[in-house]
């Protein structure tokens, strides 16, 4: 196997898309002026206004955890509460980053089928309880994809922003893939965020072709009030700005934010397909964007392994996460599934 093999443990393994690398190269053509003052931000800024077709206030920081933490900040005072999935990052990945950036906000979890918060869940933290020894519920956090593969439709979504408006709720979406629910099903971004009561979208690049780089994306403008001093001083202002945005800028111009996501979502189904042809595999939840979630017998995981296969077990655990990613071949994917027929037999 080759060093530079691909891997299914995340699509976070994979290089920077070509339109990403080409833009970064261009922005490197001389100098520009820092701190995102430069053409290439506003640029980038703006076609985000446009593919959202709406005037919002867009930030740019290093990765996920920052996007999240310092956008549910912004949203939370330290005795307020965010609202989640028992599986979302935020709760089970991020080491109590939200915590520490909103200086105490308390993660509420909830359960629910295939990674999903539901209008009834929500409803029944927030009246859980309403005394002044519990911290109050202050936003919905919502994954989308979710971290089990699935899709929040836009029916879902409207029936928590009803919730929300009950309760005057805000909502955030770790978008770390929500390219690929977009691709997944026949909505806008703007139906899929705003449209459907998100407040603020953390909308993620690395996972979609970048080398770096997260879009905070504030549709309710009044709420990023200041938010560039808390990026600031969180150590996320990059001083040469123009290498996160111009990546951004080459996935929004060509498309390929979106061309992406469908070869990811596409590889994905190709594996399912193939997994479901095989007697031994169980696919644990519906494949709907760009991971495959399986139980494989432990002789399969272990020889997987000693064949340098690299997976996550935890996520969804007592099962195997298989991700595709922009630049997943079939080939791949069948030397993959060749293994596991192997190993099963």
């Amino acid at each position: 196997m080759s060093i530079n093999a691909e891997q299914f443990a995340s699509d976070n393994y994979s290089g920077i898309c070509p339109e990403a690398l080409e833009y970064m190269l261009q922005a490197n053509l001389g100098s520009a002026p820092a701190y995102g003052n430069d053409i290439w931000t506003q640029k980038a800024t703006d076609y985000f206004r446009e593919l959202f077709e709406i005037d919002c206030e867009v930030f740019f920081v290093f990765n996920g955890t920052a996007a999240n933490s310092l956008s549910l900040a912004a949203l939370c005072q330290s005795y307020h509460s965010v609202i989640c999935h028992e599986t979302a990052h935020i709760e089970t990945d991020e080491c109590g980053a939200p915590e520490f950036a909103s200086n105490g906000s308390k993660l509420l979890i909830a359960p629910g089928a295939n990674g999903k918060l539901t209008a009834q869940s929500v409803e029944a933290i927030v009246t859980k309880r309403s005394d002044i020894h519990f911290p109050k519920p202050k936003v919905i956090s919502l994954t989308q994809s979710t971290e089990l593969g699935t899709i929040y439709s836009v029916a879902e979504l409207l029936a928590i922003k009803e919730i929300a408006n009950k309760y005057q709720l805000k909502i955030h979406m770790d978008g770390a893939r929500f390219a690929n629910a977009v691709a997944a099903i026949n909505q806008t971004p703007a139906e899929l965020s705003w449209k459907s009561g998100v407040d603020v979208l953390c909308f993620c690049g690395t996972k979609n072709g970048m080398a770096l780089g997260e879009a905070i994306i504030f549709f309710n403008k009044a709420l990023a009030e200041d938010f560039d001093y808390r990026c600031k001083q969180a150590g996320q202002l990059a001083s040469k700005m123009r290498f996160i945005s111009a990546p951004w800028l080459g996935l929004l111009e060509t498309g390929a934010w979106l061309k992406n996501a469908q070869h990811a979502n596409q590889c994905a189904a190709y594996l399912e397909n193939k997994l479901l042809q095989i007697d031994g595999v169980e696919i644990m939840f519906p494949r709907e964007a760009n991971a495959v979630f399986v139980k494989l017998p432990d002789r399969v995981i272990h020889s997987l392994k000693a064949k340098n296969w690299q997976f996550y077990t935890f996520i969804g655990v007592g099962g195997v996460r298989f991700m595709c990613s922009w630049a997943t071949t079939q080939a791949r994917l069948d030397e993959l599934i060749k293994d596991i027929q192997t190993a099963l037999a």
